[in-house]
């Protein structure tokens, strides 16, 4: 048993004890019955908001007109939920108000029966109100009662429907499926931060290609990612991409991410792959074949309105934008001048550009030789030769007399390139080239 789940067992045992019954809920429970390890314990009580803040010596009550308090222990953090049902809901997000029931009301109010069983620690037993177990046997994703009313509630449990089938590889049950489609323009009506969050948990599991696909197939694609629905049917050069269109090149890059490390791809790396192409419809013309040209910069543009439309970070999205913004540059690498390629090297996103790199060729040519090459010149570089330090700085430049201006920049800049050639290569060289060619010369022009 794990730290986590025996403290969690010890909460169920001291809300018993002061007379109030205690279960294991929601996420946890599936996870335990798929034989999985769950990340954390969320525990729902009839015990009231301040029964239980009066039970444990540190808590949060976090939405305690909802019936939720966090327990903290140590340096964890435990959801302890009064058992209720919800009463209306007017933002299509959070309850009006609630009232305070029991287990089984509590389950039927939850979103999809994977997510709504019950488990009893001390009689270690599963309680299962929605046929919750023989959906996770059928490997369906279910709602749990009238889809259309689950999705009336919190609009963003049709995208959430995506990320548990594609997490699980499950299917989406049929009527679930069809609500989705027909209810799924209302889907803007949550706050674009949630579904920028949901996406990136969908992205970042497992199965994207699919993901992508279903979010397409549910029509919510159109809605949250028009400019990646755009994509579908936009068709490539079948020299290049044999794979087909632009979207089926998307989902195939998208499913390549990580697949040597079988680490889940960072969500900059899965928004940039996402978006990597998303210059394409914009940029086609039809020429000798089939061309783009510039698309990565319009895909770039693009990609700096999708991140801000999801509310994701500045810091993601300004990575995401110059990812997608340099991404051709990888097929010219064998040709760069060693300075060059060493500021490739030294790019703060450059692994992950390599990542997608890689995934993007295996999505469609399938050769690797430039992967191949940057890899092993990542490995061969050390450090101080990829990214050495200044040789000169601006104050080496005031100590030959020189006035801080542009000017600085432009020696700067050469001196940095002739030390990555390795042309240059002490202090004292670098000093003697300024010299040379900004001092002497000077004197001599005057």
């Amino acid at each position: 048993m794990t730290d986590s789940r025996k403290t969690a067992v010890e909460i169920v045992q001291r809300l018993r004890e002061a007379g109030h019954e205690a279960l294991f809920a929601g996420g946890c429970v599936r996870d335990m019955v798929m034989g999985n390890e769950p990340a954390d314990y969320d525990i729902a009580t009839s015990a009231k908001p301040q029964q239980v803040m009066e039970l444990f010596r540190r808590t949060v009550p976090v939405g305690a007109q909802f019936g939720v308090v966090l327990v903290l222990v140590d340096d964890k953090q435990y959801e302890v939920a009064t058992f209720r049902s919800d009463q209306g809901y007017e933002d299509g997000r959070r309850p009006i108000g609630v009232k305070y029931t029991n287990a089984r009301e509590d389950a039927l109010r939850r979103d999809f029966t994977i997510n709504a069983l019950f488990y009893d620690p001390i009689g270690e037993k599963v309680i299962d109100y929605v046929e919750g177990r023989r959906d996770i046997e059928r490997k369906i994703v279910r709602t749990v009662g009238d889809p259309f009313a689950r999705f009336k509630e919190d609009k963003l449990r049709m995208v959430r429907a995506v990320r548990f089938a594609t997490r699980f590889g499950f299917q989406i049950e049929e009527a679930t499926l069809e609500a989705i489609k027909k209810y799924s323009p209302n889907v803007t009506q949550v706050s674009w931060e949630r579904i920028g969050e949901e996406l990136e948990k969908t992205l970042t599991g497992p199965n994207r290609g699919m993901a992508l696909q279903l979010l397409a197939d549910t029509s919510l694609l159109k809605h949250v990612l028009p400019e990646v629905h755009q994509m579908i049917g936009v068709p490539q050069p079948e020299a290049h991409h044999p794979e087909g269109d632009v979207f089926e090149h998307t989902k195939m890059s998208l499913d390549n991410l990580c697949i040597e490390t079988g680490c889940q791809p960072s969500s900059v790396l899965a928004f940039a792959t996402l978006l990597h192409d998303v210059g394409k419809p914009a940029t086609l013309t039809i020429e000798d074949r089939i061309r783009f040209s510039g698309h990565e910069v319009v895909g770039a543009k693009i990609a700096d309105k999708v991140c801000r439309r999801l509310r994701l970070s500045s810091e993601k999205r300004e990575k995401i934008e110059d990812i997608v913004a340099n991404h051709m540059r990888f097929i010219h690498a064998q040709e760069m001048r060693e300075s060059k390629l060493k500021k490739m090297l030294q790019r703060e996103t450059f692994l992950e550009e390599l990542e997608m790199h890689r995934a993007d060729c295996l999505a469609s040519h399938g050769s690797l030789e430039i992967y191949d090459f940057l890899k092993m010149k990542l490995v061969s570089l050390p450090e101080e030769e990829i990214k050495p330090p200044p040789l000169i700085r601006g104050d080496d430049l005031i100590e030959l007399g020189l006035t801080p201006g542009p000017l600085f920049g432009e020696i700067l800049r050469a001196v940095e390139e002739m030390q990555l050639e390795g042309s240059l290569k002490t202090k004292e060289e670098a000093l003697a080239w300024v010299r040379q060619n900004y001092i002497e010369i000077r004197g001599r022009q005057g």
